[in-house]
């Protein structure tokens, strides 16, 4: 049976079938899926039920701040941004060696931002009162994916690495300077608290529709444009990966990109500090420095030593990120797991049961995708 696709971006994008593609972004991406459709809550549940010191450190590592800090759960969402931007590079390029015209290459993005828009309004908004548009939040994940996407395409087809350079350091230099110059109502420049930053009160102004936390969402549109600075480092990674130099360059490449981020982040969060809520800048360098060396660890073991039996479980996720995404809104893998396990770890302490039914939903999930990839059956937008 030959592969089936919905694919309404180039025909070499996000195609099993591409050339150039490379194992190791569909297991990074499998990987980071596998922390949102389920992965995450499990190891969070683990959390209290070992008294093992070691384990209730990683279960507190899936858990989000109330406000300003960062643990790796914080990291999940970024690493898909800086991923989209990295498949969007090859992707682009691809379509260009195969001689599709820019304007069709842009056309199809956009007509993808347009699916991903509507998609992440039903996931976010089920069910969707369309006669009140008030009530419906348009702040999404998959939006955000879809206009960084559009926006960094934008830019990759009209400009040169350097100007993509240029064009995020000033984002987020303007982002910072913003908040902390720009004062809001009675509160001062520089108040990055939930209730005084600038960022809030230009959403509850001019954001139509629900806000989050009702006079709040980090969704929303203010923070697009730094959120969309990790698509466009995403975007320079992709082209390091695409360079015709060896893989050791790459790597060199990769790594350094990745400790600068790290570094220049860190550096930023003594003045500016680190806030998914806000997607502050210096959180944006941090995150995007984390997944430039998780590419460049993926691509050295799978894509150089050749070591890619072990990544099988989260290729299989990767492959169909956004299938398990929406399934996980739509289908209540908890509750069928219960139903069919509850016989086996209803026999287990009390404490396990939350445990061992996530894992059970977490197997769900797998094989559902596992029954589409033996059937090669891959749905991309």
């Amino acid at each position: 049976m030959g592969s089936r696709y919905l694919n309404l971006q180039p025909d070499t994008m996000n195609s099993a079938s591409s050339a150039s593609r490379l194992a190791s972004l569909d297991a990074l991406r499998g990987f980071d899926m596998l922390m949102i459709s389920g992965g995450g809550a499990f190891l969070s549940l683990m959390g209290g039920k070992t008294n093992i010191g070691f384990i209730d450190a990683i279960a507190a590592q899936f858990h989000h701040p109330d406000w300003d800090g960062f643990t790796f759960y914080d990291f999940i969402f970024p690493l898909f941004l800086f991923m989209a931007g990295v498949s969007l590079s090859i992707s682009l390029k691809n379509g260009i060696a195969k001689g599709i015209p820019q304007s069709k290459l842009l056309e199809k993005v956009f007509k993808r931002m347009l699916i991903l828009f509507f998609l992440g309004i039903l996931d976010k908004n089920a069910p969707v009162d369309f006669f009140d548009p008030a009530l419906i939040r348009y702040g999404t994940v998959l939006g955000r994916i879809g206009i960084a996407t559009f926006l960094v395409a934008i830019l990759y087809l009209n400009t040169g690495w350097k100007t993509h350079l240029i064009v995020a350091f000033a984002i987020l230099g303007l982002y910072y300077a913003a908040l902390m110059l720009i004062s809001v109502g009675d509160y001062g420049g520089g108040d990055l608290t939930f209730e005084g930053n600038l960022v809030g009160w230009i959403d509850r102004s001019f954001m139509p529709g629900r806000l989050k936390q009702t006079t709040y969402d980090e969704l929303a549109m203010t923070t697009q444009l730094s959120a969309t600075c990790l698509t466009i480092f995403g975007s320079l990674a992709g082209k390091v990966l695409l360079d015709k130099t060896t893989a050791n360059i790459k790597l060199i490449r990769l790594i350094g990109m990745g400790a600068i981020g790290i570094a220049a982040g860190l550096a930023w969060a003594t003045v500016f500090p680190l806030n998914k809520h806000l997607w502050s800048s210096s959180f944006i360098l941090l995150t995007a420095g984390m997944a430039c060396l998780l590419v460049a660890l993926f691509y050295w073991v799978m894509d150089v030593l050749k070591f890619t039996k072990w990544a099988f479980f989260f290729k299989v996720i990767g492959m169909n990120s956004l299938v398990i995404y929406m399934a996980c809104r739509f289908v209540n893998f908890g509750e069928s797991s219960r139903l069919l396990f509850a016989g086996l770890y209803g026999h287990a302490p009390e404490k396990w049961h939350e445990v061992f039914n996530a894992l059970g939903g977490l197997i769900l999930v797998w094989l559902v995708l596992y029954v589409m990839y033996r059937h090669k059956i891959f749905v991309k937008v």
